[in-house]
């Protein structure tokens, strides 16, 4: 069957994400066959380079060899068992190793399915220990303008992107919301690492009013991705996780989009040197092949829990397929290829008559220092190859920005370049770009006017270059009335 049949099919039964289903009656649907490395391929045979890692899980290219291998192995032993009371070893060696390459301190693992729902579980441990500890006036939250943490109720409470929150607003917690650091709004001339300090005012001024309501602060670190991939500087954290020690406040540092690599370093946190109280994975955690989601967190915050039963201070959260051996098995071999070189390959052939080649890896040195150095080292080449390729656009006429973070680079557009004002969201100009992207074989999903490039670790330069090209026609496209 064809790619039309496919998308017939499909429009008559399923209801996609994030996605007015009117749109496709003009934008066609694109059923995927098979992914390879980097690329996608439809049903009529086009190919497509992933640019935006699918929807940012995808760190090591489709159908990867090792991690289809542990999968295949893993089916044939256990596919899932419930989860209390019972436990299997996927389970215990991906905590075991997720500890310890956290930021120190945190010794706890706890399993959800998505990102959203890490969140929900930090936000209620956070409640429920303050409870458990004879502060039962600890009930609220402080996150930051613009930040996004999910679309459960609990997660979509704490985050500030109007798109997803405005319409649910009435079902909502309140939380305490005070702006944050995106460097965006900085002045001219003033830096990254000034502007961020400066804006962390807002937040030591909401703890030293609110800090006897509050449980915990939660921050997306260094980059909101769904919010536009707004940007700030380490230092924000560093002041943050002082401010909450004085003033007696977790810390939850929602790395579901940044954490594994994506910010150069493996933990955003690690940047500033700090560890949080909680802290949310997913994503990329099982290399996007299967959901799964952790929620590490201290010995501190555990203790308070372990009790008598009588007591009630269990934490009673759960899962059907909490802990599932599938996905903490293509976790363990997410994290085993941290540990590989990536060398350089040839460029990819087509891919509807053979199985397509993929990324050769090369075991790295026994004596290497972090065990992740070599992938993030390689990540740092990519990181400027994306700024190299980007930056012809940083004189366009409405290009307000170029701003990079890591395997994340992003590219402002606006009606006025002087102003920064925006162009109307109902022009949707981002939709031009993703058009014309899909017609050049390329796929790029802009979040409203702002371009990004977050691309799986084995991206090639030369595809780097091809993702660069199509992005500044697409933008001209966009730009030209």
């Amino acid at each position: 069957m064809d790619n039309r049949r496919w998308m017939e099919r499909d429009v008559r039964v399923l209801w996609h994400p994030c996605t007015q289903m009117k749109d496709h009656e003009q934008l066609p649907l694109i059923p995927i066959r098979r992914g390879r490395g980097a690329w996608l391929e439809d049903f009529d045979g086009k190919r497509y380079l992933d640019a935006v890692s699918s929807w940012w899980v995808n760190l090591f290219g489709h159908s990867h060899p090792d991690i289809n291998a542990a999968l295949k192995d893993q089916v044939d032993n256990l596919e899932h068992v419930i989860f209390g009371g019972f436990s299997h070893q996927p389970g215990i060696e991906l905590a075991e190793r997720l500890t310890r390459l956290a930021p120190s301190g945190l010794t706890r693992c706890f399993y959800a399915d998505n990102g959203s729902a890490a969140v929900e579980v930090a936000l209620k441990m956070s409640f429920h220990y303050w409870r458990n500890t004879g502060k039962p006036q600890k009930t609220r939250y402080i996150t930051l303008s613009n930040s996004y943490h999910g679309e459960t109720l609990g997660a979509l409470a704490v985050g500030d992107v109007a798109l997803y929150k405005e319409t649910y607003r009435p079902l909502l917690m309140d939380v305490i919301t005070v702006p944050g650091p995106d460097c965006y709004h900085r002045e001219a001339g003033e830096s990254w690492e000034a502007y961020s300090r400066r804006a962390f005012t807002h937040m030591e001024q909401a703890l030293e009013r609110h800090a006897q309501e509050v449980c915990a602060v939660i921050v997306e670190p260094l980059v909101q991705c769904a919010g536009a991939m707004r940007m700030y500087h380490p230092v924000y954290l560093t002041l943050l996780r002082q401010a909450c020690n004085r003033h007696g406040v977790h810390l939850i540092a929602d790395e579901i989009a940044v954490g594994f690599g994506r910010t150069g370093t493996l933990f955003a946190c690690e940047q500033a040197g700090i560890a949080p109280d909680f802290m949310c994975l997913s994503k990329g955690l099982t290399g996007g092949y299967l959901p799964l989601a952790a929620v590490l967190t201290r010995e501190v915050i555990y203790q308070a829990f372990y009790d008598d039963y009588a007591t009630l201070k269990a934490f009673l959260h759960s899962h059907s397929y909490t802990g599932n051996p599938l996905a903490c098995r293509a976790a363990l071999a997410t994290l085993d290829l941290f540990e590989f070189q990536l060398t350089d390959r040839p460029p990819e052939p087509p891919l509807p008559q053979g199985e397509g080649r993929v990324r050769e890896l090369k075991e790295a040195s026994a004596t290497m220092a972090h065990p992740t150095s070599n992938v993030l080292s390689n990540n740092r080449h990519l990181s400027r190859c994306m700024a190299e390729a980007a930056a012809p656009l940083q004189d366009h006429p409405h290009v307000a920005e170029i701003r990079q973070t890591g395997m994340i680079l992003a590219i402002e557009l606006v009606k006025d370049k002087a102003t920064k004002e925006p162009y109307p969201w109902q022009e949707r100009r981002g939709l031009t770009v993703y058009r014309h992207g899909l017609e050049r074989g390329v796929l790029l999903r802009p979040l409203g006017n702002v371009v990004y490039f977050m691309p799986p670790y084995i991206v090639t330069p030369d595809e780097i270059r091809l993702m660069a090209e199509v992005a500044m026609e697409g933008i001209e496209s966009a730009t030209a009335d």
